[in-house]
């Protein structure tokens, strides 16, 4: 039953992802849901556990092993006073509110979602020796010829139509300070900081013509409030072995089949679904459909 079909009902709002505030999962009624695992504390008459401590320790990426009792802790200290909020939040009978339904209700829904999409992806299988062998050869500039490249990156201010001319003005120039002096002269305002990344932490669709990129080359590229210029200010080169690079390559290719599992289920959800855009979102007709109604059939003499 919905939510908003509940006045009376005592909701329980749970955080599943302390340190990154993620989604709410609503427990309704009058008794506290089931949560398993060890009692971790007492909160007045309601007991928080170690399964609710695991559950949001496992949101949190790269924990290694010796931080995990430290991180336990931490993450029980904010239980607690979750469990005191949501007290008081019941006694206030926030949960009647008409906007907290409807975050509650979004809540379930991405939880439930999320879900559906790990149920869907354990079909996907692990991805082969030969696979990865594979991946890694097709891939030299991630790993065999693996690099480390600083950047130099300017961002400028500047009107849509005046981008091609910086575009040119920097093809045509002898070097990047020549180009910052054309910006100064011409009261173009911009910004510049350095930094350094390594090959995957590159865009992959940008990664080849960045391997390709000779030390004080420069490319421009549209920005959101006019243009960015990247230049590359120094390179060093630091291959990976396959079979350092295994673990991750394994995990890429599982990843990628992983998704594609959910979007093809999805595609055939769609396919099969009756989906009705309105008001606003009515997409426009498309280009040369007429919007005149089809002439009637000639009746039949």
């Amino acid at each position: 039953m919905p939510l908003s079909k509940l006045p009376g009902a005592r909701c329980r709002l749970v955080l599943l992802s302390v340190a990154t505030a993620g989604a709410l999962l609503a427990a309704c009624g009058e008794k506290r849901p089931v949560t398993g695992g060890e009692p971790a504390a007492r909160v007045n008459k309601a007991e928080l556990t170690t399964q609710q401590i695991n559950l949001v320790l496992q949101q949190q990426r790269n924990l290694r092993p010796e931080q995990a009792d430290a991180a336990g802790r931490a993450v029980l200290e904010r239980l607690i006073d979750q469990e005191l909020a949501v007290h008081k939040a019941a006694s206030l009978e926030l949960d009647r509110d008409a906007r907290v339904i409807q975050l509650v209700e979004a809540a379930r829904r991405e939880v439930l979602a999320r879900a559906y999409a790990e149920k869907v992806s354990e079909g996907a299988s692990k991805p082969t020796a030969d696979e990865v062998r594979r991946y890694y050869s097709d891939k030299p500039a991630l790993f065999a010829e693996r690099k480390v490249y600083t950047f130099t990156e300017l961002t400028i201010e500047a009107r849509p139509d005046q981008v091609a001319g910086l575009r040119e003005r920097l093809s045509a120039g002898k070097g990047i300070g020549e180009f910052i002096e054309y910006l100064k002269a011409n009261e173009f305002r911009f910004g510049a900081n350095q930094g350094t990344r390594a090959a995957e932490q590159l865009p992959l669709s940008s990664l080849d013509t960045v391997s390709r990129m000779q030390v004080g080359q420069a490319i421009l590229a549209p920005a959101a409030n006019g243009a960015q210029v990247i230049v590359l200010s120094a390179v060093r080169s630091q291959p990976v072995d396959e079979e350092r690079a295994r673990p991750s390559i394994e995990q890429f290719l599982l990843n990628e089949r992983k998704r594609k599992l959910v979007e093809e289920d999805l595609k055939s959800l769609r396919s099969a679904a009756k989906v009705e855009y309105l008001g606003k979102f009515v997409p426009p007709p498309a280009a040369g459909a007429s919007s005149a109604p089809a002439a009637p059939a000639a009746a039949s003499k």
